[in-house]
């Protein structure tokens, strides 16, 4: 069901779990879904809010008084009939408006017109228009919508990017084991727990080094998972499936691949996308332990660095031309600087030969872009389409068969974006894709 939702969807969702905990409710009704929302509202949604003067501890308040914390509650709260059906209902509404996406505003639309809890009761608290919250999101679904399906996104690609995560050998026996795992435990979700449980199990690697020297081990990991671990089957059918944390986790490894140059996934991704979540029955575990995740963390990317991917070296650039802008987003006109300033691909080489240097490339994107006063210590994000650029550069590796990314990948997919922003410096340094593709056959790629 979640791999169609978006991850600020998949957010709520998994806070809506995390709340049902925390206030000792048995299941996960839609009363807390409707406080994660409320929570993780941005934008829009939360002005919505505002106007109604509907804040999270008011809404807090107000479900207290309809949900009765329980004595014992397990470690693993499910969903109850009434919120599948909500969920059911934000697959219709998606559905309905011709959107493969699950957004934010889709759930928001399903959880206040619930009729089957006391959604409408707590609303009505507010005086919350409900009627006038469905027409602005229903609006502004539509514009996402047109966002959403650009005419040169491909969504077929991204769901065999994703599905390609299970092949190859790096995966192949870390997802064998995993799966073993939920068979011996009656599960039938597989969670961060089994996925890094099997990863330790894996034979002498210089991750195991690593994460064996913090004191993470398989002894130590399966010893704290026996003492929280504990759920029961939720779903009829018997298809193996991923709990919203593994698969927000498992999504962050495949944009943790890219960015590291990767066209393929291994088991360093996915440990470095649990300590960059930080959710999950994995990550708590490893947290109980009391590691230095940031060091750990740059003891795994190590030996990767030491390996020199071009792609990885270009995020790097990229990313420091961003902050010399007083930036923290990168955008494709940041990759096209970092190809420049890698300086010795192919497709740097190309570039060269065009006569574009890095000078002017800089007083381009300057022009175009302009300076910022972002602080330097929130973490760089890319855009939509520099994330759209770089998964088409994945997608090409693969297709050639190449365990790395390469600059000319990159190269490529930056110029079948022509609206992007890379394309309009390239245009304003007299250079068109044409041209491009021409010097990059004249090299033999």
């Amino acid at each position: 069901m979640f791999e169609r939702f978006t991850e600020k969807a998949i957010n709520v969702v998994s806070e809506s779990q995390r709340l049902a905990k925390e206030l000792k409710s048995t299941e996960v009704c839609p009363e807390h879904l409707l406080l994660a929302l409320v929570g993780e509202a941005k934008g829009v949604s939360l002005k919505l809010f505002r106007m109604y003067n509907v804040t999270f501890e008011s809404v807090q308040e107000e479900v207290l008084h309809y949900v009765t914390p329980a004595l014992r509650v397990s470690e693993n709260i499910p969903f109850s009939h009434n919120v599948k059906d909500v969920l059911k209902r934000t697959l219709d509404l998606a559905s309905k408006s011709g959107n493969q996406n699950i957004l934010f505003e889709h759930l928001f639309l399903s959880v206040i017109t619930d009729k089957n809890s006391n959604i409408q009761s707590i609303l009505d608290k507010f005086n919350f228009g409900i009627n006038n919250a469905r027409e602005i999101l229903t609006k502004l679904v539509q514009k996402k919508i047109k966002r959403l399906e650009h005419p040169e996104e491909i969504d077929e690609d991204e769901k065999t990017a994703f599905e390609s995560i299970y092949e190859g050998e790096a995966l192949a026996d870390v997802f064998d084991r995993a799966v073993s795992k939920l068979s011996t435990k009656g599960y039938e979700i597989l969670g961060t727990e089994q996925i890094m449980a099997s990863i330790l199990e894996s034979a002498s690697s210089n991750l195991l080094d690593t994460i064996n020297k913090y004191g993470i081990n398989s002894e130590s990991f399966e010893q704290k998972l026996a003492s929280i671990s504990s759920r029961q089957s939720e779903y009829e059918d018997k298809k193996i499936i991923f709990t919203p944390n593994a698969f927000l986790m498992m999504n962050l490894a495949l944009q943790t691949a890219k960015e590291l140059g990767s066209s393929v996934i291994t088991p360093e991704h996915i440990v470095l996308s649990i300590l960059k979540a930080k959710k999950g029955l994995a990550y708590e575990i490893i947290k109980s332990i009391g590691i230095n995740e940031e060091k750990l963390s740059e003891e795994i990317v190590k030996p990767i660095e030491k390996q020199m991917p071009e792609t990885l070296l270009i995020m790097k650039l990229a990313k420091e031309e961003a902050r010399r802008l007083g930036r923290n987003v990168v955008g494709t006109e940041m990759f096209l600087l970092g190809i420049i300033g890698e300086g010795a691909s192919v497709a740097s080489e190309v570039l060269s030969d065009l006569e574009i240097t890095m000078k002017d490339a800089r007083a381009v994107v300057e022009n175009l872009v302009g300076y910022g006063n972002e602080y330097f210590d929130k973490e760089i994000v890319f855009t939509r389409r520099a994330k759209r650029v770089l998964e088409k550069a994945w997608v090409s590796a693969k297709k050639k068969n190449k365990q790395k990314i390469e600059a000319v990948d990159l190269l490529l997919a930056i110029i079948d974006e022509p609206n992007s922003l890379a394309m309009k410096a390239l245009d304003s340094l007299g250079v068109d894709s044409v041209e491009i593709k021409h010097g990059i056959q004249g090299l033999g790629c």
